[in-house]
């Protein structure tokens, strides 16, 4: 089989690139080989548009052979080919007959509607050099025709002519004498038979471009589930690094501009102390979370819902923000996917409300239903109005919609008369 060679930019995000291809294509080509490749695959459209020559390349030597046959065994047979009367009708036909074949060698590529009449002439010339010599070989110079007629036109046409030559074959060997009719049933069988043949080989060569097509498919689908494998890693790991550092650099950044403030009023006391040990603690914080995505790539294991009141406990040490979490329901499995989905929307919605709302408190509930799991986190302004903490235009709600839409989930984030809800559910 033609070997592939198809190549795949998939860490540039480049399209799939084909080397060029090593010759005219003559049809809707769908294969362009290397140039190194022995055999340029070429496949076109299977009704009527033009096939690879090789196909045909049997048919040259036959040809020759048929022609030449004919032609000496007509010089040898009565009426021999003359200028006057009858040897004048056998050098017309033989001369329409060689002429008309080897036109059909050399036109493969012709529309069908011209080959058509072709053929059939050719049929009729074999014919008559039956009726006029009913010795010679004349009946030989059906078969590449009727062959070609197979392999070349639509079923419709081809029907045609193997039509023509058995009834215009018949009435030859009516005209031409006494000839037997088992002989005569025979010859016509032979026709037929190799009408079907021809036709047989059509079909295999029409599978074999298929297979061929669909081996190429084949590895256009697997390029493009290669390429977007890796765009679904590189989101992937987008998503991880932007949940794990915007969770501790966010906190981190608060509690050094409180100490910052407290340092240029003078207030280097324990204001500034517990501002940078919270910032320290937010800082390692950071690291084992850095390194826990790491070790998630490398198949370790995975945070979920069992850290949700450890996140919460952490949130209300570094903001002083009374922060609860209540689990409902009971437990089931959601998946590895969907046990990380649940902390990593947690964590997120938890740095939203640190960076953007000033809350007197938070809640974190976590509910078992009976076809998943629902997380909440809202947080509650008293007598002060609602900030829109995560507002739905930065990444980190863009990551947690993308985290849920890919387990099948939902996720929604909205205001509330008393602060901001966001709510995700995941099947079970």
């Amino acid at each position: 089989m033609d070997r592939l060679h198809l190549r795949v930019d998939v860490v540039s995000g480049q399209e799939p690139t084909r080397e060029p291809e090593t010759r005219a294509r003559t049809g809707p080509t769908v294969l362009l080989m290397n140039p190194d490749a022995r055999t340029v695959a070429h496949t076109t459209a299977l009704d009527g548009a033009p096939v690879d020559a090789a196909a045909y390349r049997w048919m040259r030597p036959l040809v020759v052979f048929v022609i030449g046959f004919v032609v000496i065994a007509a010089f040898q047979t009565h009426p021999a080919p003359g200028a006057h009367g009858r040897h004048l009708a056998v050098s017309v036909a033989l001369v329409v007959f060689a002429a008309g074949t080897v036109a059909i060698v050399r036109w493969q590529q012709a529309p069908a509607k011209a080959q058509l009449p072709l053929l059939i002439m050719v049929v009729l010339s074999a014919a008559a050099l039956v009726g006029l010599q009913p010795n010679g070989p004349g009946f030989l110079g059906v078969f590449p025709a009727v062959s070609a007629a197979a392999l070349r036109l639509p079923a419709r046409f081809g029907a045609w002519v193997v039509g023509i030559a058995g009834a215009a074959m018949a009435i030859a060997w009516a005209s031409g004498g006494h000839h037997p009719v088992a002989g005569v049933v025979f010859n016509e069988i032979g026709v037929a038979a190799f009408y079907g043949v021809a036709t047989f080989a059509r079909r295999l060569r029409e599978a074999n471009q298929r297979a061929r097509q669909l081996i190429i498919e084949l590895e256009q689908t697997r390029a493009a589930q290669a390429q977007a494998a890796a765009l679904g890693e590189r989101q992937h790991l987008a998503r991880e690094m932007h949940d794990v550092l915007a969770h501790s650099l966010s906190g981190l950044v608060l509690n050094l501009e409180v100490a910052r403030l407290a340092a240029e009023r003078g207030e280097a006391g324990p204001t500034v102390a517990d501002a940078i040990g919270r910032a320290h603690r937010l800082a390692k914080t950071g690291l084992e979370e850095a390194r826990r995505a790491i070790g998630m790539l490398r198949d370790d294991a995975l945070p979920g819902p069992q850290r949700l009141a450890e996140l919460a406990a952490e949130f209300e040490g570094d903001t002083g923000v009374e922060c609860t979490f209540a689990v409902t329901g009971d437990e089931r499995e959601v998946g590895s996917d969907g046990r990380l989905t649940l902390y990593r929307v947690a964590q997120e919605g938890l740095t939203n409300i640190r960076k953007h709302a000033c809350a007197d408190r938070v809640e974190v509930r976590l509910a078992y239903e009976t076809s998943g799991a629902r997380l909440t986190i809202e947080d509650f302004q008293t007598g002060r109005e609602p900030s829109p903490s995560g507002g739905g235009t930065g990444y980190g709600l863009t990551g947690m919609r993308e985290r849920a839409e890919l387990l099948g989930g939902t996720l929604t984030a909205r205001p509330t008369t008393q602060g901001f809800r966001v709510e995700l559910w995941v099947p079970g």
